[in-house]
Parts: structure tokens; C-alpha cells; sequence
């Protein structure tokens, strides 16, 4: 069996930016139905066992260990307000849903794609999310991540010919260079080019050389950059945390198992929701998608 773990939160942003946004007078709810259905679609294409993490709160543990992580402020409030409306939706479709507090949605992915790919029935763990941080739990062509909107699968070796790393360096390459979208800076002088250059050489910045003289690969200002990592390893190490997925969130969700995860069908409770949301043709179609 194939198991596809979805971030909700992200798909609610596109949805809102997509389809939703090209409408003169969209409906308030539009990125919840347009979240719905396209979630509806995956198991209208026969995804048997299926689980969304959202971020029920937009502030985690993160916040506590680096002062600048992103947080809430900024975001348009028609979709912060759509997320517990999403998630109650999914869960009336039937469907596994990680309301994640303490953490963030990608680890309940990541979380999620640990005890699915542990589980031997399972041929393919399908992360539905085009976001850098969960490359990092690519594995092989085992557990790969798949951007609906680019129509795009990267396995290891995409993972690779993307950020020049695999898939387990992701968190060090993200420590150097930064992640701005999650609102830390990484080391100064660490580019792209650099960063995977010395990280495909060493892996893990630990077994970086401290002593650029010694490095037998060619990296502009090598010096300058080894003696940054050398005056702010702290730093470092705690970009690296940040920027590290958490694959035991038992203390914020029950995770589960993947038979925990197989769609059965909508509840009762869909016909109503979708009905005061405006599209009441969705039962139809999640009655059609359980009976084929």
C-alpha cells in the first residue's frame, strides 16, 4: 500500500493564493473548499490510507529557541480562521487529521512518515508538500515528497541534484544558509554554493574541518567561512535544531497507526458541513470515491 500524508496548512495558502484568489467575490470559506476538494480528488484517484497535519497553532516550540522564528504576525486572517474550519471538514470527510500545537505540521509529517515507512506492508510514503524542511526525511524512492502543483516527485537522488545534499544534510544546510521563510538567518558569507559544496564533502558540520588548510575541496573565502563556523558554532547548532524535524510529537497528537490512516468513507456529519459551506455535491462525490 501507498500512504499519503498531506500538509493541510500549506494547502489551505494554496488554495487561497490559487484558485480561490482568481475570483472577483470569492466565498469566505473558499480556501477550506478548495483545500476539501482537492484532498476529495486524491482519494477520488484511489488513495486508500491518508492523513493532514495543520498548524492549529501558528506559534511552536520553535518560537521558544530562536526569538526571531516566524510567527503569526502577517498572516491574512481569512486563513488563519479557515484552519480549525478545514480540519473539522477533513475529519467529517473520514480523514486522519494532526491539528499540531506544541509543534509544527511538518513534524507531524515527518512523525507520520516515520511510522509508516517502518511498517513493511507499506510500499510507498507519499509527502504531499513541496516545503525544503521535509526533505529531510526522504528516503531512497521509499519516502518521497510529491508538489501537487508542480506535478514534481523528488526521491533521494532529486533531493541531491536540488540542494547538492542528501537528504540527511538538509538540516546542516539549513543551519548555513538560513531558512527566511521560517525566520532565521543562517551563518554569515554561507551561500548555496558553498554550503553544499563543503556539506557533500563532510555531511555534518561536526566533521567539518576546523582548519580550512586541511579542506580537499575548492570553496571561495574558505578561510573566512571556516573561521564563521569555528566564532559561532553555538549558532550553528541551534539553526540546526530549529531547522531539524521532530519524528516524536506523542506529547501534542497521537500519531497512530497506518491502518489508523485507511479512508472509509465520509461521516454523516460531511452532508451538513459541506452543504452550509455551499458545495454540497462534495458528499456526492466522497460517496462515489468510498463505493469505487
Amino acid at each position: 500500500m501507498k500512504v499519503h500524508l498531506v500538509d493541510g496548512t500549506y494547502e489551505l495558502f494554496r488554495q487561497h493564493f490559487g484558485a480561490a484568489g482568481k475570483h472577483r467575490d470569492p466565498s469566505p470559506f473558499a480556501a477550506t473548499l478548495g483545500a476539501l476538494t482537492s484532498t476529495l480528488a486524491l482519494l477520488e484517484e484511489g488513495v486508500t490510507h491518508l492523513a493532514v497535519a495543520t498548524d492549529h497553532e501558528i506559534e511552536s516550540f520553535r518560537n521558544d529557541l530562536w526569538h526571531g522564528y516566524k510567527t503569526g504576525e502577517g498572516l491574512p486572517d481569512e486563513i488563519v480562521h479557515q484552519i480549525p474550519l478545514l480540519e473539522q471538514a477533513l475529519e467529517a470527510l473520514g480523514v486522519t487529521v494532526w491539528p499540531m500545537g506544541r509543534y509544527e505540521a511538518d513534524d507531524g509529517l515527518a512523525a507520520g512518515a516515520a511510522v509508516a515507512s517502518a511498517d513493511a506492508r507499506v510500499t510507498q510514503v507519499i509527502l504531499v508538500t513541496p516545503d525544503k524542511d521535509l526533505a529531510q526525511c526522504v528516503l531512497g524512492d521509499r519516502v518521497v515528497q510529491f508538489d501537487r502543483r508542480a506535478g514534481v516527485v523528488t526521491d533521494h537522488e532529486g533531493v541531491v541534484a536540488k540542494f547538492g545534499v542528501a537528504p540527511a544534510s538538509i538540516p546542516d544546510y539549513l543551519a548555513l544558509v538560513g531558512d527566511a521563510a521560517d525566520g532565521f538567518p543562517g551563518l554569515p558569507g554561507w551561500g548555496a554554493t558553498s554550503t553544499s559544496t563543503v556539506l557533500a564533502r563532510w555531511g555534518h558540520l561536526e566533521h567539518v574541518p576546523h582548519d580550512a588548510d586541511t579542506w580537499d575541496v575548492k570553496v571561495r573565502g574558505a578561510a573566512k567561512l571556516a573561521a564563521t563556523l569555528r566564532e559561532q558554532w553555538d549558532l550553528a547548532m541551534l539553526f540546526r535544531d530549529v531547522a531539524t524535524v521532530r519524528t516524536d510529537v506523542s506529547d501534542d497528537v497521537a500519531i497512530g497507526s497506518v491502518d489508523d490512516w485507511h479512508w472509509r468513507g465520509p461521516s454523516t456529519a460531511f452532508e451538513a458541513l459541506v452543504h452550509d459551506l455551499g458545495s454540497p455535491r462534495l458528499m456526492e462525490r466522497a460517496l462515489r470515491a468510498a463505493a469505487g
